[in-house]
């Protein structure tokens, strides 16, 4: 009885995600198969011993880089490509998964951020500097991985089918100097090249504007492939995935009206410039 509660205690506290435990067993049966030691299979893909044996162990996410170069060097046959998705999508935060899943099927995506750059439009330094001021604060393994989850995410901007994105961001977010000037320049010229991407448009909210309903919080409007609509909202590390139909579809009522009290798309890219001309 006393081993069977040890046992239990130890999957409780073990917070490994279980995708990245079956992909480093594949990685070791396919490396034990191709009579290779941990030590060769990292010379072979360019990694070290170390980071070889995490992966194996499901202690380290594989990128994919080390998914590719592992794919030839094993003879994988596409079964290590195959997971590199869901290995990916455990790098986010519990509470996003959900909706990320659903984002990954997006035929369009609105979003209004009053306060910070939304996670899609993000450079990696500000993704770090935001994360790197979490409360409590994260280690930096947990920093890494979630900047490469979200730069990751930014792989819907050019994705085939095309998604039609639209983003609203709040005035603020673009003079509030995350991570200082050296991060919010590149920043805003960053906004300015993705907003001349023909599926993609980013609109200000002046602060001028008065009481808008962005002052409520930040939300994302989305229709899937199947076209099916959700909404989600998110605040201090809590995540709400939107599916009832007249909430969903008050979002994007509001989003509409959001969208003609912004400023148009040609005058937002002025303001930006002007800002990055400023830092």
């Amino acid at each position: 009885m006393a081993n069977n509660s040890r046992t239990r205690r130890r999957e409780r506290d073990d917070d490994r995600p279980v995708i990245w435990v079956g992909y480093g067993q594949l990685v070791k049966l396919f490396r034990e198969r191709a009579r290779m030691t941990q030590a060769e299979l990292a010379e072979a893909v360019g990694y070290s011993y170390e980071q070889v044996a995490s992966i194996e162990q499901g202690r380290r996410p594989a990128k994919t880089e080390f998914t590719e170069a592992a794919e030839e060097v094993l003879e994988a046959v596409g079964t290590l490509r195959a997971l590199q998705e869901q290995v990916d999508l455990a790098k986010l935060p519990s509470f996003f998964q959900d909706f990320a899943l659903i984002e990954t099927e997006a035929v369009s995506r609105f979003e209004c951020e009053p306060l910070l750059i939304p996670g899609l439009l993000q450079t990696e330094a500000y993704a770090r500097a935001l994360f790197s001021q979490h409360c409590p604060q994260l280690s930096v393994e947990t920093i890494d991985q979630h900047a490469d989850a979200r730069l990751n995410r930014q792989k819907l901007l050019t994705r085939t089918p095309t998604v039609e994105l639209s983003f609203i961001i709040g005035e603020t977010a673009l003079t509030n100097h995350v991570g200082g000037s050296d991060v919010m320049r590149p920043q805003r010229d960053h906004l300015l090249h993705t907003g001349a991407m023909p599926n993609v448009e980013i609109q200000v909210m002046p602060v001028n504007q008065g009481f808008c309903s962005a002052l409520n919080g930040a939300f994302v409007y989305l229709e899937t492939l199947e076209h099916r609509h959700y909404g989600y909202v998110e605040s201090q590390e809590v995540g709400v995935v939107v599916s009832e139909p007249a909430k969903v579809s008050a979002f994007g009522l509001r989003y509409g009206k959001l969208r003609s009290q912004a400023l148009n798309v040609t005058e937002s890219a002025r303001l930006i410039e002007r800002l990055a001309g400023e830092a």
